[in-house]
């Protein structure tokens, strides 16, 4: 049986949630998230890394000059392919929250960190695991 046909052997995939409108030039989370994922065996699937020169430009509200159903539904796929999600929310965020929304309705398992006070009722229940500080992270990856 060779490692394509055998699910036992395919890795896992995580996708990588977090906001970006309003934190464009504070994506260093990315890479720490990636860092524990990668080590704990995930393939990552992050979409700032397809996005991430749409932020660069002046421009205000420049995604009312795309196709907004291909660029959400781009996202929308992401998760398709995962197996988990990570939303990192140090602020909330319309588009990790329905990713999330998203993700969970189709069986993905969530797991939120975010170190804000009283998380809404439905970031709380669309989640498997809430953590408070990212360092968590690592340790709790190991059970998946």
């Amino acid at each position: 049986m060779s490692i394509l046909s055998d699910p036992q052997k395919m890795k896992k995939k995580a996708f990588i949630s977090g906001p970006i409108l309003g934190m464009e030039t504070n994506q260093g989370y990315r890479q720490k998230i990636t860092a524990f994922l990668r080590r704990a065996d995930f393939d990552v699937i992050d979409p700032w890394n397809r996005e991430k020169v749409l932020y660069k430009g002046d421009d205000r509200c420049w995604w009312d000059k795309v196709p907004t159903f291909d660029f959400i539904q781009r996202d929308l796929d992401d998760a398709d392919r995962c197996d988990i999600m990570v939303v990192y929310l140090p602020i909330l965020s319309a588009g990790a929250c329905m990713e999330m929304f998203y993700a969970k309705m189709k069986g993905k398992k969530i797991i939120v960190v975010s170190e804000i006070d009283c998380l809404s009722p439905w970031i709380i229940a669309h989640s498997d695991i809430v953590l408070k500080n990212i360092d968590q992270l690592e340790d709790t990856l190991k059970k998946f």
